[in-house]
This record gives structure tokens, sequence and C-alpha cells, in this order.
């Protein structure tokens, strides 16, 4: 239109309008092929890293030598932070806000150590501080200690968080630490392969969907995984390793909760806390007081895993009748099953059951399922779960006459589990215990 405009004046020369026309065209050429990204060399010093990323255009590279930098840095354009070698870029909070604050999408943190923010709880001290305007961020293969929060996600979009170590906060009560990651809000967010000890939980999410949990290794926490109101995601091949619980899932629905280890984890190995539709498959847990607690949880498929050593295998309660249970093994619990009410609930599918280390039975036909149903709890376990003191009875004549007119007369059976077809050896062999640096880890490792 421009050019027509030019044709039409009487006044305008033909030169001119070609050098107009040209002009435009070269303006064209520079929004579509913007200046090739560079890449700077930082020193090490106060403030120098900030002046960099402000001195810097959307796509440069910022190469950190050795040394230390102080924070906090804001970083609001579209760069890569990364350390120009392995001999260690440190940037410093010096204990005040956070360290790195993300405001610009498809920023990437790289191969550095970043330590010391602030620890002021209501403002979410944080070593990598990612804004809802950090889209697409990408944080690999830092070290993060002495941070009161390690990384927080608070509302962008298909971040990547892995290959990380961090090393959470020690303060004497563990509530008052903050999470290793932490997510709230963040969709598509996947993190994986990640180290991370100490602090309170090792990945919190709280208000966010289709995320990504996968081989991280969780240690001396609170909870390793804590789900809030996180809906279709997945948390899968993780290792937890002596926390208070494994992974807690909470008010969230269609999860995918598979291959993942808990070992020693002192009070629960899963927890699932009005969780739904989900599938929990192929995890193994070890030596917590429950294996698997399930309150208000209804409408899951929990099959193949393996629940040993635990004082309580499964303990189920709230209107938890609801979920399909079979072929897992239930190996050396002190009690296999905990239910108390008065429902008659079936635990095998489509004639496969569940194996139970106690169950002493024949498979005369070889068929692999016992000739006998078994029934984890009895009349007797009911009393004693409702009125702990009757375990001091637990030898006397009275209580033994019981459980043997329960075993002559089924009919007497007061309700709970039954496994009509119950397994004579595990549906499939135990995983291995391995973190995601391929160690083999053993319960003896664990525990020293």
């Amino acid at each position: 239109m421009i050019t027509k405009q030019l044709k039409n004046s009487s006044s305008t020369s033909p030169v001119l309008v070609t050098g107009l026309v040209c002009g435009l065209l070269f303006c064209v050429l520079l929004v579509s092929f913007p200046a090739a990204a560079r890449d700077w060399r930082v020193e090490p010093g106060i403030g120098t890293l900030q002046r960099a990323i402000d001195a810097a255009q959307a796509g440069d590279r910022l190469l950190l030598t050795a040394g230390i930098y102080t924070g906090s840095v804001n970083i609001d354009r579209s760069l890569t932070l990364s350390a120009e070698s392995a001999s260690g870029s440190i940037i410093d909070g010096e204990g005040s806000s956070h360290v790195i604050r993300v405001a610009a999408p498809d920023v990437v943190i790289r191969g550095l150590n970043i330590q010391h923010s602030g620890n002021v709880a209501e403002d979410e001290d944080s070593g990598i501080f990612i804004t809802d305007r950090g889209d697409r961020t990408r944080v690999e293969g830092n070290y993060l200690e002495n941070n009161l929060i390690g990384i927080y996600l608070k509302g962008p979009e298909s971040v990547i968080v892995r290959d990380n170590e961090i090393i959470g906060s020690r303060f004497h009560r563990m509530n008052d630490r903050g999470n290793g990651v932490y997510l709230w809000n963040t969709p598509g967010s996947v993190i994986r392969d990640n180290v991370i000890r100490f602090g309170r939980d090792g990945i919190f999410v709280n208000g966010s969907r289709d995320n990504i949990f996968s081989g991280n290794h969780l240690s001396d926490l609170r909870f390793a995984v804590h789900y809030m109101y996180a809906h279709d995601s997945e948390v899968s091949n993780n290792v937890s390793v002596n926390n208070h619980v494994g992974f807690a899932i909470m008010f969230s629905d269609r999860i995918v909760a598979s291959n993942n280890v808990s070992l020693g984890d002192t009070e629960r190995g899963l927890f699932f806390n009005a969780a739904n539709y989900s599938a929990i498959a192929g995890n193994r847990v070890v030596g917590a007081e429950k294996c698997v607690f399930i309150y208000n949880a209804n409408y899951n498929q929990i099959n193949g895993n393996s629940f040993e050593r635990c004082q309580i295998g499964i303990h189920f309660t709230a209107g938890s009748e609801q979920n399909e249970i079979y072929a897992n093994a239930f190996i050396d619990n002190r009690s296999q099953v905990k239910y108390v009410g008065t429902r008659y609930i079936e635990w095998s599918r489509d004639g496969q059951g569940n194996y139970w280390s106690d169950n002493v039975a024949f498979d005369i036909d070889s068929n692999g399922i016992a000739d006998q149903v078994y029934k984890p709890n009895d009349l007797v376990d009911q009393i004693v779960w409702r009125h702990p003191l009757a375990k001091l009875l637990l030898n006397s004549p009275s209580l033994q006459l019981i459980k043997w007119v329960q075993s002559e007369f089924p009919t007497l059976h007061p309700g709970g589990v039954t496994d009509s077809r119950p397994l004579m050896l595990p549906s499939a062999p135990p995983l291995s215990l391995s973190d995601n640096h391929g160690n083999l880890a053993s319960v003896a490792e664990v525990s020293n």
C-alpha cells in the first residue's frame, strides 16, 4: 500500500521509491533474522553477574569462570547461565532473598553452585525462584545448598529440573525448613533424576497438574514426594530412603505411581488420602511402620507391588473399600492387613489374588493358586484393633478358643478382606534396589 501511494504521487521520483522499499525490506529482514546469540565470559566479583545480564540480549550465553558471584540475581530475558568449567562457579545470595530469580521464558541455568538464600518463609526465599514468566526454563546439573527452598516453580509452564543435587536446610524443627523442589500451578513440568537430601519435603506440589516426577533419589526428609491437589500426574522410578513418609498422594486424582522404592521410611512407604482413579503398580516398600496407608481413597488399581517387613502391610480405613488390590506380594509383615470394618472385601481379580508369606497352603493342581481361600484378618484381630489392651490376652485360652471356633465355622468370620485366589509365589520378581546413579543399595546399607 505504501508503494502504491508513492507511485501515484507526481512529486516522488522512482529512485526515492526504490530506496524506501529497500529500506522497508531491510527492516523486515532485521526483525526476521535477529543478531546471532553471543557468548559472554563473566568474571567473579560483586555485581559482575547482574551487570552482564543487564548488558546481554535475549538468546545470549553467559559463561561463568570459577569463583564467587554475589546475588541476588534477577534474570529478565531469555539467557543461558552456565559454568565455564567444572572447577566451581558459585552464586552466593549472602543470606538475603532469592539467589536467582527468573522472570523470562526459555532460561537455562546449568552447572552452577547456588547457595545461601534468605531464610524468611513468608518471602519464599529460594536458591532458584521461577516466576510465572519463566515458561520452559531448564535447571540442569546444579548443586544447591544452604537455601531455604531449593528450587521454586511458582506458576511457569513446562519447566524441566533435572540432574541437580539439592542439600536442604537442617533447622532443628523440620516444619521450619523449606522444600527441595516446590511446585505451584506449573502444568507440564518435569522433575527428573535429582538427588535431594534434608529440608522438609523433597518434592512438594500444590495446585498443579500434568507433572512428572521420575528417577529422583530422596532421603532424610519429612515426605519424599508430597502431592496436594495435583491431578493427572506421574511419580515413577524414585527412591525414598530414611524419610518419615515415602510417597504421599493427597487430594489428587488419576495419578500413576509406579516402580518407586521406599526403604526404611519410618511411618509410611505409600500414603493415599482422597486419591482416586489412580494406578499404583510395581512399587516396593521395605521396613516402614505401615507399608501402605489408604484413607478415604477409592477406585484405584493396586497391583504388582511388594510390601515387605512392615509392622502393617496395608492399613485402609474411612470408606476405602472400592479399590482393586491384586497380584501384590505381602512378605513378612507383622500384620498383613489392618481393616476395622464389617464389609466383605474381595482382593483378587480375573482369577489372580495376592501372595501372602504367612499363608501355609497347598496347590494340588499346580496352577500357582492356593487351594484354600486366604483371610488375613480374623475376629481376634478385630478385637485387638478396637481394644489395644486386649493384646495382653493374645495367648489366653479364651482368645485361642475364638480362633479355633472361627477356623472350624468360617461363617462366623466378622467381615474383612478375603483373597479367593491367593498366589503360591509372588507374581513378579522384586525390583532391584538401585539409585539413579546405578549403584546397588541394600537395606543394610540404608540402615547404616
